[in-house]
C-alpha cells in the first residue's frame, strides 16, 4: 500500500494476517480506518467472559493496564504492516518500549475501547507511536510506545 492511501475497515479474519497473535491475546477486533504510515484507529468489544477479567480483580473487574498497552501496541503493528505490505520479507515487529503513559480511568467489562495510533517517527527501523485508549469520549490510557523488527514472519 502506497503512504497516505486510506485503510478501510479490517475484521478479525484481515487482522490474523496483519499479526501473529491469537486468542486470547489477539486484543484487537476490528480497525475502523485510517491511513497507511500515519495513523489507524481500532477498537476491542470488552466482554465480561475475557479471560483478563476473571482474575484482575474478582468482584471489581477491569481489563489490567499491560493489555491496554499491548493493544495499543498491536494496532500499531498493524499499521507498521500495512505499510511495508510490500517488503519481503515481511518484518515481524515487537515492542521495544513504553514512555509517558498514563492510566487515567479503569477499562470495565461491556465496554467498548478505541484505540487511536499515530506514527510520530521511524528512525533505524523502529517505530515510535503516540497512542490513546478512550471509552466513549473519555480518555483512559495514553502512552508513547516503540516498536522495533526482531526477525521476520
Amino acid at each position: 500500500m502506497t503512504i497516505g492511501t486510506d485503510i478501510g475497515i479490517m475484521e478479525r479474519s484481515e487482522i490474523k494476517e496483519a499479526l501473529p497473535h491469537r486468542y486470547p491475546f489477539l486484543l484487537i477486533d476490528k480497525v475502523l480506518g485510517g491511513t497507511v504510515g500515519e495513523c489507524i484507529t481500532a477498537k476491542k468489544d470488552l466482554m465480561h467472559e475475557d479471560p483478563c477479567f476473571e482474575g484482575h480483580f474478582p468482584g471489581r473487574p477491569i481489563m489490567p493496564g499491560v493489555f491496554v498497552i499491548e493493544a495499543m501496541a498491536q494496532a500499531g503493528g498493524i499499521l507498521s504492516y500495512l505499510t511495508m505490505i510490500d517488503t519481503e520479507p515481511k518484518p515481524l515487529f515487537f515492542l521495544a518500549g513504553v514512555d509517558n503513559a498514563r492510566f487515567r480511568r479503569p477499562v470495565l467489562p461491556g465496554e467498548e475501547l478505541f484505540f487511536e495510533v499515530d506514527v510520530q517517527r521511524v528512525k533505524g527501523g523502529i517505530w515510535f507511536y503516540n497512542c490513546e485508549a478512550t471509552v466513549g469520549s473519555s480518555l483512559a490510557v495514553s502512552a508513547e510506545i516503540m516498536c522495533a523488527p526482531g526477525g521476520d514472519r
